[in-house]
């Protein structure tokens, strides 16, 4: 099993889009991130205990509006292996020369821009507050800083788009060559204002068959360019840009969040999370008081559906072997109906004791995995990892 992960979240936001379901801020002062950064220093000295972390990942909110001085705080703070890898989300405008100089110096070594479109009406359409124009600039000022890797977030899914509109998208990004591409559908959560405007007629979900084409198309043209999919949203160049923190939630590989709403599971079942409001989690800090909200324990049958799920987001998909040596069941065995219509269907594809989830079969992952028949002998999850 690999070291486990750090999460660090930065919730500063200049604004917030109307899709966001995240937990952010948008008083951004000096003030306010001095503060925030003593009380992130307090919560890793008192959670990180004996554990040495191989991955830091920045995350947000908008992590590139912390200044550097804060970001090295937090870096020094941390228990890093020699050789841990820093992961940095950021905003393209807030993307320039002397910026990725100052994250390449604090050690970044994947920089992932938010870019979400190359096109201008959609930029407007999700609240950005970048051009399309920037998006590119940025882009290309980070890719002549030589970090490991730059990675871009595209969304899809938006009311109204046309296949030939992601098409045009993913030609864009191809052309400026990231080093990796993330594309994520556009989820429309209640609490939003775009939930709002959907509740109010104001705003139509784009329907599923459509979501399931732009989808495919993702994989289609990343794949045809050289973008390998390995997972239903993330598509690298060569395995050496693969995101070895995100790779982690998908192994239940242990990790560690700090800040609020961030989690963290052990590696076996616990799992716990902070609470999600940031005046109440700097509260509970200020009084030396854990700012963990919840925790849980999964059973043996809720913790098996989970690593199925997980894995079936993935292309290498799911190791029967090493299921029943965890779990003491042969889900192969068990459910060879269902995985021979599962196959017959194009939906997954079977090699010895393997089974990987075709394009067709990452887009319906969650049902993949909740179609089979678990049956479950008692006590018999022994072992932390996959």
């Amino acid at each position: 099993m690999s070291e486990p992960g750090l999460y660090v979240h930065i919730p500063f936001c200049s604004a917030i889009c109307p899709y966001c379901d995240f937990a952010v801020v948008t008083d951004t002062t000096a003030n306010r991130r001095e503060r925030y950064t003593k009380s992130l220093l307090r919560e890793l000295e008192t959670r990180q205990g004996p554990a040495v972390y191989d991955t830091l990942y920045f995350g947000g909110g908008t992590p590139s509006l912390l200044e550097p001085d804060g970001l090295g705080a937090i870096l020094s703070a941390a228990q890093l292996t020699s050789g841990a890898r820093v992961f940095l989300e950021a905003n393209p405008e807030d993307v320039d020369d002397d910026a990725v100089a100052g994250w390449k110096e604090l050690g970044v070594d994947t920089l992932t821009l938010g870019i979400q479109s190359f096109q201008d009406k959609v930029l407007d359409l999700l609240g950005r507050r970048h051009s399309a124009d920037a998006s590119r600039r940025a882009l290309e000022v980070a890719k002549a800083a030589s970090f490991d890797t730059v990675s871009i977030d595209l969304i899809f899914g938006w009311p109204g788009q046309r296949l030939s509109d992601w098409q045009r998208e993913l030609e864009d990004a191809v052309a400026l060559e990231p080093d990796h591409v993330s594309c994520y559908q556009l989820t429309i959560h209640a609490k939003t204002m775009f939930g709002r405007r959907k509740r109010e007629g104001r705003l139509v979900e784009l329907d599923d068959t459509m979501q399931g084409e732009l989808f495919r198309e993702s994989h289609h043209v990343l794949g045809a360019a050289g973008y390998n999919g390995y997972e239903v949203s993330s598509f690298a160049r060569g395995p050496e840009h693969r995101s070895r923190h995100n790779e982690k939630y998908w192994n239940h590989t242990p990790y560690l969040g700090v800040g609020p709403s961030a989690h963290a599971f052990d590696g076996r079942r616990s799992r716990s999370w902070n609470v999600r409001s940031f005046f109440a989690w700097e509260k509970h800090l200020d009084r030396d008081e854990s700012p963990v909200e919840g925790r849980e324990v999964l059973g043996d049958e809720d913790l098996l559906l989970e690593v199925l799920m997980l894995r079936f987001r993935t292309r290498e998909g799911v190791d029967f072997e090493t299921l029943e040596t965890r779990f003491g069941v042969d889900l192969l065995e068990t459910n060879r109906e269902l995985v021979s219509r599962l196959s017959d269907e194009g939906l997954v594809e079977i090699e010895g004791r393997r089974l990987s989830p075709t394009i067709d079969g990452l887009a319906v992952a969650d049902s993949l995995a909740s179609a089979f028949e678990l049956q479950l002998p008692h006590d018999r999850c022994q072992h932390p990892s996959l």
